[in-house]
């Protein structure tokens, strides 16, 4: 099947002023496959040019060179977005009541009239939001406005659904919802295309993730890929003399130590010589943070 997000060599350039030659270079020859059923973090530090590869995607802008195709169409084929639901950063909604507000959207997405009561019901239900229905947004809170926003990029049940930063203002249940939420709509064979600066949750999502840095892709990898300290391993020891292991930490009469990859055999004959049991052998795992900060050069994340 052929990707359902893909860019192809795209860049961007802006002129600086009306009467200044300087040109500003949004993305430079970016390059992006996103794939069915998978939910992909989109990453990259202010300025990177996130929301500017989102807003060529869904036809918002033009690139200046490179092209590329949404759900088997080309970038900018308007009947293609009825199939796409969108969340941007900040969005101001018109002043009614929310499922007024997300029936709106529903009919703008091509939902049948019919159909659109029962659609923006589901939709606010799934964003727990359907006790306020009949409320005004105008009086909700951040939070309960970004719900807003994620229930109408729901309405018209769509195959991709491209979110930038959907859970920045959730508090902690409401995030472990709407997480589950997309895990759910991936077991559906829906895509997720999350840009997002919550590394915690994109540790957590993702099945791959893309960092984006002054408009170029740097890094594309599956999350667990991405991850693993190369060349570390921890070792879980059980029954042998912390004195014998150096630097190893001891709970319990348990064992925990790290070691690098080349002397991993030799640390696990070492023990089986001293009568020790070992629990597990694993590759050292790192914080997503820490994988930013050491590909983007400690620039703010966003």
């Amino acid at each position: 099947m052929p990707p359902v997000l893909e860019f192809e060599s795209v860049s961007k350039t802006y002129r600086r002023g009306l009467f200044r030659p300087e040109r500003i270079h949004a993305l430079r020859d970016f390059s992006l496959t996103v794939e069915r059923g998978e939910i992909l973090g989109f990453l990259g530090p202010n300025g990177a040019g996130k929301t500017t590869a989102i807003h060529i995607a869904l036809g918002f802008m033009r690139p200046t060179s490179g092209r590329g195709q949404m759900l088997g169409r080309p970038f900018g084929h308007a009947p293609t977005r009825a199939r796409v639901g969108f969340l941007a950063e900040s969005v101001a909604y018109y002043s009614r009541g929310a499922s007024s507000l997300v029936q709106l959207y529903g009919g703008l997405q091509g939902v049948p009239a019919s159909e659109l009561p029962r659609r923006a019901h589901e939709s606010l239900e799934r964003v727990d939001l359907l006790a306020d229905a009949d409320r005004n947004v105008s009086k909700f809170s951040r939070g309960m406005l970004q719900r807003v926003g994620l229930a109408q990029a729901l309405v018209n049940d769509p195959e991709l659904l491209i979110l930038d930063e959907p859970t920045s203002a959730l508090d902690p249940l409401a995030r472990v919802a709407v997480r589950e939420m997309l895990i759910e709509a991936r077991g559906r064979g829906k895509t997720v295309f999350l840009s997002s600066h919550l590394l915690s949750e994109i540790e957590l999502l993702c099945d791959r993730v893309a960092v984006l840095h002054r408009g170029r892709l740097i890094r594309v990898a599956r999350t667990a890929e991405l991850l693993e300290a190369v060349g570390q391993t921890e070792i879980v020891v059980r029954g042998a003399n912390a004195g014998d292991f150096p630097g190893a930490e001891s709970h319990d009469g348990v064992l925990r130590m790290r070691v690098p990859a080349a002397e991993q055999r030799a640390t696990i004959e070492r023990v089986w010589g001293r009568g020790g049991e070992i629990v597990s052998v694993n590759p050292v795992k790192r914080g997503l943070e820490e994988v930013f900060v050491e590909l983007t050069g400690g620039e703010e994340k966003a």
